[in-house]
């Protein structure tokens, strides 16, 4: 049991050239850790930094880009928009314009063939109004011929006369 006691001993209480031995050891593996693998591992960390402060300052980049050009394509469809308007607002008042030209042409027409037909009208009234007055004329003429022809002495004679050559005038 003794023996058991003394190591249990030493196991608590460390000898002072184990402390001295394992503090060296750890002074060198720090310092060989510093030298090769400290300086390594902080510039790949220092790296990986900057890589991802890139990448930030990229995304960050294109999203002011993606907002700039959403604002573009805004603007744009804006502007399209507009000149969707102003074309179908010009179309229609095209439209209109054709229309009122092509009513008054045709009021234009309508009144120029109503004038025509109203000459056309008065021009065969007047002919015909002629027509009756030379047919009258003629007749007036022959029953003027007709009488001067034959000497009639007494009144009765020649009104009969007259009044048989009237019947005998056609008028249609």
């Amino acid at each position: 049991m003794l023996l058991l006691e003394s190591s249990a001993f030493s196991l608590v209480t460390p000898d002072w050239g184990l402390v001295a031995w394992t503090t060296i050891i750890f002074l060198l593996l720090w310092l060989l850790l510093g030298k090769y693998a400290f300086k390594p591992i902080a510039k790949s960390l220092e790296d990986r930094q900057n890589s991802i402060d890139d990448a930030l300052s990229q995304a960050e980049k294109a999203r002011e880009e993606i907002a700039s050009l959403k604002a573009d394509n805004e603007k744009i469809l804006r502007e399209a928009r507009e000149e969707r308007a102003q074309i179908i607002k010009e179309a229609k008042d095209q439209a209109k314009r054709i229309v009122d030209e092509a009513n008054d042409k045709a009021k234009d027409e309508i009144a120029k063939k109503h004038s025509d037909a109203i000459a056309e009208i008065n021009n065969q009234k007047m002919a015909a109004i002629m027509e009756v007055k030379n047919m009258i004329g003629a007749e007036t003429v022959k029953l003027a011929e007709n009488v001067l022809s034959r000497e009639l002495s007494d009144k009765s004679s020649q009104e009969a006369f007259i009044a048989q050559e009237v019947s005998k005038i056609n008028l249609n």
